[in-house]
């Protein structure tokens, strides 16, 4: 069996799997936190049991050594289950970047100079690569881009109408968020619907805290909600979503706000946080069914934001064979999948409220039989996504 270690790395923690990937068997996982602080805190989980640590964590360095002891402690052995890669998730490929890729030392170069397009997540990748390649010298690294499933996205999509040389000396465009999600779904969504992902014209929706659509054609991203930075798009947690660039100008000179500010407001302090002073979809429901017009009001926006998108991405591909939802919020929350998607039967789409309110972790209809565009739960696995792209890229 392949065995594939996947990385998440952020700047003070960093979450990995281990999978067998053609059984598609998560054989251990856990979470490295708290790294730089006085005290660091791992957990570690396999098939068996669960054991945690609270020791101090220098570094990414030392974090990794940390999990390798959690391995040798308490498996499984690396010796039974060799690695054929270390996997990591980057989150800006730029215009570079088209495919999971194996890292070299003009790779992480890459990597770091695109820190200015995502500088609270490129290094912090990157501090996990090096850590990586120290604990695993002899085993391939490969570098799994968030930005890379829709680097087939049409120019007329992807390009701003601002100043086209401005734009191009400053790498001002749209790229996309999610795809690794994205990109699993839809063929997910083929496998499920027994067809070829070839043949499917699929809007997909990534609901979670942070949330994007994709529209997606014979398995090409084609049109996405997210542009040069994950703040564009549909309304987040925190995150504003589309917002006309005016306003920035109009609360600078009224208020002025600095870049900082207002960088704080759209990602950390808007949404459904600053509309209902709760970033969190369940609170937010509560508080709405409870009569807080506030809830009341973020709710609304949050569903008016995504039927437009669907209306939208409708159009753009000519014809749909499925709307899938999936994330946290798309996998589990029936009012928002019903609510979103109300009032599109003349499209095709419809919501069986039945099917709806079935609990699954399962991928599953919840349209009627008789609806002429399936809607579809189908779970994520972003971290499988990742194996299986690095296992590609180190058999390439």
């Amino acid at each position: 069996m392949t065995t594939i270690l996947v990385v998440n790395s952020g700047s003070s923690s960093f979450k990995y799997q281990l999978i067998e990937v053609e059984s598609e068997q998560v054989l251990a996982s856990g979470l490295v936190e708290r790294i730089g602080e006085e005290s660091g805190h791992t957990r570690h989980t396999t098939q068996v049991g669960l054991w945690e640590r609270e020791l101090p964590i220098a570094d990414h360095t030392a974090g990794f050594e940390a999990m390798l002891q959690a391995f040798r402690d308490h498996g499984p052995s690396f010796d039974t289950h060799p690695l054929a890669a270390v996997g990591h998730r980057v989150v800006h490929g730029g215009k570079r970047f088209h495919e999971a890729t194996v890292v070299t030392e003009l790779v992480k170069i890459n990597i770091e100079d695109l820190s200015e397009l995502a500088p609270l997540h490129n290094p912090a990748n990157l501090q996990g690569i090096v850590a990586a390649e120290k604990a695993f010298p002899d085993v391939p690294q490969v570098a799994v881009f968030d930005t890379a499933f829709h680097q087939t996205l049409p120019e007329e999509a992807y390009t701003y109408a601002i100043d086209a040389a401005l734009a191009e000396r400053q790498r001002v465009r749209r790229y996309g968020f999610h795809g690794t999600s994205h990109q699993y779904v839809a063929g997910a969504t083929a496998a499920f619907l027994g067809k070829p992902l070839e043949s499917l014209k699929l809007i997909v929706l990534h609901l979670g805290n942070g949330a994007s659509v994709t529209a997606i054609d014979g398995g090409r991203s084609v049109e996405t909600s997210m542009g040069m930075t994950p703040l564009e798009g549909l309304v987040m947690g925190t995150r504003s979503g589309d917002i006309d660039a005016g306003v920035l100008f109009h609360l600078h000179r009224k208020t002025g706000m600095g870049f900082g500010e207002l960088d704080e407001l759209l990602n950390r302090s808007s949404g459904l946080l600053g509309l209902s002073g709760r970033g969190d979809m369940r609170d937010v429901q509560k508080a709405a069914a409870g009569g807080d017009p506030a809830a009341v009001l973020a709710l609304d926006v949050y569903l008016h934001r995504i039927k437009g998108y669907v209306g939208a991405y409708y159009a753009q591909l000519g014809h749909v064979d499925a709307v899938v939802f999936t994330a946290g919020v798309g996998e589990n929350n029936p009012l928002v999948r019903a609510r979103s998607l109300a009032g599109l039967s003349e499209l095709g789409i419809t919501v069986s409220p039945a099917l709806n309110g079935v609990e699954s972790r399962a991928a599953r209809y919840i349209s009627p039989a008789d609806s002429r565009v399936a809607v579809l739960v189908v779970p994520t696995n972003e971290e499988l996504e990742i194996a299986r792209q690095s296992l590609a890229a180190v058999s390439r």
